[in-house]
């Protein structure tokens, strides 16, 4: 509305300037004169565009985590915090506008290792200027960001140069310790808050990669034919428990076999006493082994297997033979055994008398 009324008497003296112009006769009135006879229209609208002027301008809305600073005439006067505040006009001005969120920095360095690797680290840095030290963030400092990303050079250039590779990967956090602490010592006094710093990146060279990548698979690798070496050995080893298990097993059954087989000739030569009192034992006992040896003769014919054994009438005669003589032997033997022993025992008897 305030521009419509404006326009509209700058519009009427136009059209008359032209109708003057457009005259054929010499016009009667200058366009100087047209101007000083519509001045006094103007002037309301002009003093009340002034003053509408000033009092917007003198009131500052200053945002959440923000601050501005207003200079007076061109020196530093105070700060305007979140809020409505008032500021006069044409002698105050806003000469900045600060930040005071945090905020994240990035930094690219490329350094060398203790091992002569070339390796580049990123390093995040999150800074906030302090509320109680603007006029210090402000005037202290031309370009903090860049003086700022100097001390991370710096720190990190000399921190890298004391570790291995492994050792940079394995100790970041050290590395982003000392950053903070040099960066907090050297740019709290300047008003910059250093709440946390990262290092987000560690990339060596490309062939670095490449033969860490071959170092970790021969290791692996090593790792996986050690484990596998070792399953071999525990399953061979329970292999040979098993089989000597199976081996006590099988020889235990053949020694009950076998003790069952001497507690049935006991029970049959003991059968054949208590029946024919004449029979000495010596024929009982071959009596029975020839009743055995027909046994085995007829389970070996009853196999399906071709087995080719010697055989002639006068195999059991000597068979026979055999045991007789092995059994007087043995009997031998036991007389002899018992007259030592007899012996002995009427020495130690006489040397105590």
């Amino acid at each position: 509305m305030f521009f419509s009324c404006k326009a509209e008497p700058l519009i009427r003296l136009f059209a008359l300037y032209c109708m003057c112009i457009t005259a054929q006769s010499q016009p009667q009135i200058s366009f100087l004169e047209l101007i000083q006879t519509t001045s006094m229209e103007f002037l309301p609208l002009i003093a009340l565009g002034f003053i509408l002027y000033v009092l917007f301008s003198s009131f500052k809305m200053v945002r959440e985590r923000s601050a501005h600073i207003v200079e007076r005439l061109g020196s530093y006067n105070r700060i305007l915090h979140p809020g409505l505040n008032f500021v006069v006009p044409f002698l105050d001005k806003v000469s900045k506008q600060i930040n005071l969120k945090i905020q994240q920095m990035d930094v690219q360095i490329e350094t060398k290792t203790k091992d002569n690797v070339f390796v580049k680290l990123q390093a995040s840095v999150h800074v906030q200027v302090m509320d109680t030290k603007v006029k210090e963030a402000y005037y202290e400092l031309d370009n903090p960001y860049d003086q700022i990303s100097s001390y991370i050079f710096d720190v990190v250039r000399a921190e890298v140069p004391k570790m291995d590779l492994d050792d940079v990967f394995a100790r970041k956090d050290d590395i982003a310790t000392a950053v903070r602490m040099e960066l907090a010592e050297h740019m709290e006094k300047y008003g910059y808050r250093i709440v946390k710093t990262l290092i987000t990146d560690i990339d060596p060279d490309q062939l670095v990669k490449d033969s860490m990548n071959r170092i970790n698979a021969a290791r692996r690798n090593k790792e996986a034919i050690a484990e596998d070496a070792e399953g071999r050995k525990i399953s061979k080893i329970k292999d040979a428990e098993a089989e000597k298990e199976s081996k006590r097993l099988q020889g235990e059954g053949v020694a009950e076999q076998r003790l069952a087989i001497i507690k049935g000739f006991a029970d049959s030569v003991e059968d054949f006493s208590n029946t024919l009192s004449d029979v000495s034992p010596s024929e009982i006992m071959q009596f029975v082994l020839l009743t055995q040896h027909y046994d085995t003769v007829k389970e070996i014919g009853e196999k399906n297997a071709s087995i080719l054994v010697p055989y002639s009438p006068g195999t059991l005669s000597g068979l026979q033979q055999q045991i007789m003589e092995g059994t007087q032997l043995s009997d031998n033997l036991n007389k002899l055994k018992i007259s030592s022993l007899e012996e002995e025992a009427i020495k130690k008897v006489e040397k105590k008398h």
